[in-house]
C-alpha cells in the first residue's frame, strides 16, 4: 500500500472518531410552551418566576407593564408572560392573551375581602374570555405561610 493511501486511511479513520464522538447533532429541541401569567399586584407572581428562574429573592420588584421569561425544566421550556396586576394594567391584559398556551393565576390567599373579590372577578373574566377559555388554568393560592392565609376548603367555598 503507497504511503497516501495510508494517509488517507488515517484521515478517513480519524474522521469517523471525531463523526463518532463530537458529531452526534444538536440535542433534540425541548418543545416551548407561551403561558401567561396573571393576578393582582401583591399576589406573587414575579416571586413565583423568580424562584422558578433560580434567581435571587432580593432583587423583586413589582411588574409594571409586563415581563417574559423563559423557565427551563429538564423536558420543557415555558415562556412566560407576566402581566403586572395594578389596576390601571389589568384593563390591558387581554392584549396578551393571543398565542397562550396555558394560564397561571396567582392569588393571594392572605389578601382582604375587597382584594380577594376583585381577584375572583379578574379570574372570571380570564375564564370566560375567548382566547383563555380553553386553554388549561394553574390557579396558584400564594402565601400560604401568613397567617391571615385563607385555606383551600375557604377559597373553594367564597
Amino acid at each position: 500500500m503507497s504511503d497516501l493511501r495510508i494517509t488517507e486511511a488515517f484521515l478517513y479513520m480519524d474522521y469517523l472518531c471525531f463523526r463518532a464522538l463530537c458529531c452526534k447533532g444538536p440535542p433534540p429541541a425541548r418543545p416551548e410552551y407561551d403561558l401567561v401569567c396573571i393576578g393582582l399586584t401583591g399576589s406573587g407572581k414575579t416571586s413565583l418566576l423568580s424562584k422558578l428562574c433560580s434567581e435571587s429573592p432580593e432583587n423583586v420588584v413589582s411588574t409594571t407593564g409586563f415581563s417574559i421569561k423563559a423557565v427551563p425544566f429538564q423536558n420543557a421550556i415555558l415562556n412566560v408572560k407576566e402581566l403586572g396586576g395594578a389596576d390601571n394594567i389589568r384593563k390591558y391584559w387581554s392584549r396578551y392573551y393571543q398565542g397562550s398556551q396555558g394560564v397561571i393565576f396567582v392569588l393571594d390567599s392572605a389578601s382582604s375581602e375587597d382584594d380577594l373579590e376583585a381577584a375572583r372577578n379578574e379570574l372570571h373574566s380570564a375564564l370566560q374570555h375567548p382566547q383563555l377559555c380553553t386553554l388549561p388554568f394553574l390557579i396558584l393560592a400564594n402565601h400560604q405561610d401568613k397567617p391571615a392565609a385563607r385555606s383551600v376548603q375557604e377559597k373553594i367555598q367564597d
